[in-house]
């Protein structure tokens, strides 16, 4: 990775925005890990006042305009289904939507809409879930390993397959 002792490339260009610094700083770790110079640009902003961000168009990842098309097509790089680690050399298989089979999931604890809904009335509980949501189809299902008693389908009673 090329050092710029303290001072920025002019020639920068934004290949992509967040809004949340998590997700901002993975994908700027996994361009340095490929060896691809990034720049997150005002994270100091938004960490500063998280309601900032969508005022300034959110933070900024940013490399040099050599480098836009080798990081577009590496943060494009789709979920891999399965994969080993190292330290166990066992294979891990990614969960997957039941629906539509993609890997763009993630296991919910929080019910963010009736949370929200309790919050606006003054009354600050977190309603909570615990199921998985697929972001490609918008399905919710429960965890198949702890709700393997009872005959059900995976899915939700709202969210049952077309």
């Amino acid at each position: 990775m090329t050092s710029y002792s303290g001072r920025l490339p002019s020639d920068l260009i934004t290949i992509e925005r967040f809004r949340d610094l998590p997700e901002a700083l993975l994908a700027k770790g996994k361009l340095e890990s490929a060896g691809i110079a990034c720049f997150l640009a005002d994270t100091e902003l938004v960490r500063t006042d998280w309601l900032w961000s969508n005022l300034i168009g959110n933070m900024r990842l940013q490399v040099r305009a050599e480098d836009a098309d080798d990081a577009m097509a590496f943060l494009r790089e789709p979920i891999p289904a399965s994969f080993t680690t190292d330290d166990f050399g066992d294979a891990y298989d990614q969960p997957h939507c039941p629906r539509c089979n993609s890997l763009d999931i993630a296991f919910e604890v929080i019910d963010r809409f009736w949370s929200y809904a309790l919050m606006l009335l003054g009354i600050p509980i977190p309603v909570r879930k615990s199921n998985w949501k697929c972001y490609a189809c918008s399905a919710e299902w429960l965890n198949p390993e702890e709700d393997s008693d009872s005959a059900q389908s995976p899915f939700n009673s709202a969210e049952a397959p077309d």
